[in-house]
């Protein structure tokens, strides 16, 4: 069974670098351009994992966490931020389990964060996250 990702970001070159990066290690990947579109992608399918952008039109990354936080069948899946590093407003989202910086290696950035997301997944969801 293939690992599912949501990619949702509104630049079009981090959509590419991301999903391309997921594809390169495993993942099956749709994308969104906004909240709005990943909404209706995640009413056709249930990700293992979510990259998102915070700041983007027509509903933010902030806006989409709530509402894939608000289902049952979506409040486990794990949530990664893809931030500017200016916006300080990134740094209080706390319901995602990792923020990266579009300013520093992404791949590099990806790959810690994939790595303690499997290490996690592998010990069966502890915790509660």
């Amino acid at each position: 069974m293939p690992i599912l990702a949501l990619v949702v970001d509104d630049s079009m070159l981090m959509r590419y670098t991301v999903c391309r990066f997921l594809e390169e290690h495993g993942y099956t990947v749709e994308s969104a351009t906004n909240g709005v579109e990943a909404l209706e992608v995640l009413a056709r399918m249930q990700p293992d994992l979510i990259v998102t952008d915070i700041q983007m039109p027509k509903m933010s990354g902030s806006e989409l966490i709530s509402a894939v936080k608000a289902k049952p069948e979506t409040a486990a899946v794990p949530i990664i931020i893809v931030a500017a590093r200016s916006s300080s407003s990134d740094e209080s989202e706390k319901r995602a389990n990792f923020t990266i910086y579009k300013d520093i290696d992404i791949e590099k950035q990806l790959t810690k964060a994939l790595a303690a997301l499997s290490g996690k997944r592998r010990r069966g969801h502890a915790a509660g996250k």
